[in-house]
């Protein structure tokens, strides 16, 4: 059975339609019209081996903000409804990810009970136009929406594009442990037997 997902999402401030994959191959179709946030998209696909299809626009003409946050709630909803029931799964995964000088943790639990924790302090947060401190709130509107427990922390580093990529790779690489099947799992992982 393929796990996917398809969320279309349709405010006064945003228009987004998502198809994701988590039994892919790493291929991704992207325009979100913030050139940042394709690229980090393109990245989870590919370092998840999720297959990503993702169309995306929103009032940027005032700022990202509300694009950004839309898109960690499509994202998030979209994981939640491909993980289905999450019968026979690892349900938990985390990466310690190095990109250059940054080195970043992330670490998740498929739990159902969301909460985030988010342990970034930047020196500097613009890349290119684009505001890095979108990031905490796209990764809490994932967390959120996905009903995940998410936590993620910057051990060390500088560039802020190198951050930002080390974030998503790391998200990317722990999400695809954690839905990843476990062959030794019957049913739900949890002894409440249900998540």
């Amino acid at each position: 059975m393929k796990r996917a997902a398809t969320v279309e999402r349709k405010t006064r401030e945003t228009r987004i339609s998502l198809t994701l994959n988590v039994d892919g191959t790493g291929k991704s179709a992207v325009h979100t019209t913030i050139a940042f946030m394709d690229h980090m998209f393109e990245l989870f696909a590919k370092h998840g081996r999720f297959d990503l299809k993702l169309n995306a626009r929103g009032d940027t003409h005032i700022d990202d903000h509300h694009l950004v946050e839309d898109l960690g709630i499509a994202l998030g909803e979209a994981i939640a409804k491909a993980l289905g029931d999450k019968k026979g799964i690892f349900r938990y995964g985390n990466f310690l990810l190095p990109m250059d000088e940054t080195l970043s943790y992330v670490a998740l639990d498929l739990s159902n009970r969301p909460y985030f924790v988010w342990k970034v302090r930047w020196t500097e947060t613009r890349i290119g136009r684009f505001d890095g401190l979108l990031l905490e709130h796209f990764f809490e509107s994932v967390a959120a929406s996905a009903r995940m427990n998410l936590h993620m922390a910057l051990k060390y580093g500088k560039h802020p594009h190198h951050v930002g990529e080390s974030l998503f790779k790391g998200f990317a690489r722990a999400l695809s442990q954690a839905a990843a099947f476990d062959p030794r799992t019957r049913g739900v992982p949890s002894t409440k037997g249900k998540l």
